[in-house]
């Protein structure tokens, strides 16, 4: 199959790059990374995490965050809700499109949200039919569709599984996570060969960290079969606080330069992407794990 002619990015930098930020991210400073991704041409970004201050202190904000971007047309700003309680506060607080998340690993379904595979599904599906009923998109996650860091390989089957009942119940398209990062083309391709029976390939978006360096790569390989939606994060950051090693998200600017590379659309201006990087990293007083993002900067060095 020929390489897609154009590639949607979800930008997940406001929410899975900074939800396991020790110190606090000040409300101001989120809503300018939103902003500032959203003028860069990012179609969609991910703002926030409507879930309990108590698992996640970075997302305590959730409500003054959406409420408050200023919004610009044609973007997307989805928002996680795992549960009911969730949805309605997204709800309430103006949401357009929610997400869900489970797991293909039962042992990490059980540590990440504290209930099985099953069950987690059980748990979806009234926040799927109240959201649709209010005609919000849902989208679908799926962790650990490649490893999980207690169980080791997942079984691609598994994962379509998973794929398939959330595509059923109503999600528009399914964001599959290799959460640990140890996924490989070749691997991955299974993987999505398992979902594509269950969910068309248009309907299904690749998540993968960087931990091993084959992001990319694998990147490359879902397109091959017909994937044309990724999940990147601004600079690389983020990672996983129930997956012990697991580096951050692949970078947005190295996705993008891969892409623009082959002649693929996304509508991104990567310098002002880059700048972005090196905006939220000078606040985060860190280096940015984009080697895209490290060159470009180094080259206009006088």
């Amino acid at each position: 199959m020929s390489l897609p002619a154009h590639v949607r990015i979800v930008e997940v930098g406001p929410r899975d790059g900074l939800q396991n930020e020790k110190a606090e991210v000040p409300t101001e400073v989120k809503l300018e990374l939103i902003e500032r991704l959203a003028d860069a041409g990012l179609p969609a970004v991910e703002a926030t995490a409507f879930v309990s201050p108590k698992w996640i202190p970075q997302m305590a904000d959730h409500t003054e965050v959406l409420e408050r971007i200023r919004r610009r047309p044609g973007v997307a700003y989805p928002v996680l809700t795992p549960n009911l309680k969730g949805f309605e506060a997204a709800l309430a607080a103006g949401a357009t499109e929610v997400a869900v998340f489970g797991a293909a690993s039962e042992t990490f379904s059980k540590r990440n949200i504290n209930c099985s595979i099953a069950e987690s599904l059980q748990r979806f599906e009234p926040v799927i039919k109240n959201a649709l009923n209010a005609k919000i998109k849902v989208r679908g996650y799926i962790s650990c569709v490649v490893g999980c860091p207690y169980e080791g390989e997942v079984e691609p089957g598994k994962v379509g599984a998973v794929a398939g009942a959330l595509h059923d119940m109503g999600c528009y398209e399914v964001s599959l996570g290799d959460t640990i990062g140890v996924g490989t083309p070749g691997r991955t391709q299974a993987m999505i060969e398992a979902c594509a029976k269950r969910v068309p390939a248009a309907q299904l978006a690749g998540h993968y960290h960087d931990t091993y360096g084959q992001a990319l790569a694998n990147i490359y390989a879902s397109m091959e079969l017909g994937v044309a939606t990724f999940d990147a994060s601004v600079a690389g950051l983020g990672g996983c606080p129930y997956a012990k090693g697991a580096s951050g998200n692949v970078a947005t600017e190295d996705v993008v330069y891969l892409l623009h590379g082959l002649g693929i659309e996304t509508g991104i201006d990567l310098d002002r992407l880059v700048d972005t990087g090196q905006w939220i990293c000078s606040f985060l007083k860190r280096e940015s794990s984009s080697k895209v993002a490290r060159a470009i900067i180094a080259k206009r060095k006088p």
